[in-house]
């Protein structure tokens, strides 16, 4: 699914029009990843969390040469699923 059927989704769903559709996915998507820029988790109760993760500094083997290099440290997103959202793929 592409943000595209999501919006015709949220539609279906909740009588709203398109364009009011598509204004209260981006906002959603705009504040979660404001909250995540800061630091801060967004936890969704019955969906999941989304979080940013600290990726430590270590030494990767470049596959081409087998040559050691440094991987610098960074940040990453992360979404971990809550029970509701398992138990209902399952």
């Amino acid at each position: 699914m592409n943000k595209a059927e999501l919006i015709e989704a949220i539609v279906a769903k909740s009588g709203l029009s398109k364009k009011d559709a598509e204004a209260a996915l981006v906002a959603t998507l705009d504040a979660v990843k404001d909250a995540m820029k800061a630091g801060e988790k967004v936890q969704l109760v019955g969906f999941g969390t989304f979080a940013v993760k600290e990726r430590a500094a270590r030494t990767g083997l470049n596959p081409k040469t087998g040559e050691k290099i440094e991987i610098p440290a960074s940040k990453v997103p992360a979404f971990a699923a809550g029970k509701a959202l398992k138990e209902a793929i399952q």
